[in-house]
């Protein structure tokens, strides 16, 4: 028995060497207009890279624009509650006056004082002097 083991991995060697690599050709670009204007025409990679910070400055501003969009909106709808909040208790005011004004009537005020025992005097009030009232 010799080395098997030795000429297995001589002939997978063997078999390396025998392979072909085949070598793909690269993929042009296919000539439309958008390639055609990025390779030959006014545009270069050059000038886009030198575009690139405005580029950057322009998405940062519409960045900057849907934020303020969404404050403004978010104030809207804060000052429609608000403006709904302050409906429902210009209401609520408006009834308890109404309601105090009415309670605060002389025949009212009457029948709240009867049941505490109090009654309204049936005799005009005197008009004191200061000779009376001095010794």
């Amino acid at each position: 028995m010799t080395n098997r083991l030795r000429a297995e991995i001589q002939e997978e060697e063997e078999a390396e060497k025998e392979l072909v690599v085949k070598e793909m050709p690269v993929k042009e670009a296919p000539e439309n207009f958008v390639t055609n204007l990025l390779n030959k025409g006014v545009v270069s990679t050059e000038a886009v890279t030198r575009a690139l910070p405005f580029v950057f400055f322009v998405v940062f501003l519409a960045m900057v624009y849907i934020a303020n969009r969404q404050l403004a909106e978010d104030n809207v709808r804060d000052i429609d509650k608000l403006s709904k909040e302050v409906k429902e208790l210009s209401w609520d005011y408006k009834s308890t006056k109404a309601e105090m004004a009415f309670k605060s009537t002389l025949t009212e005020v009457a029948k709240r004082a009867d049941t505490l025992g109090i009654t309204e005097p049936v005799e005009p009030p005197q008009k004191l002097n200061d000779e009376e009232v001095r010794p």
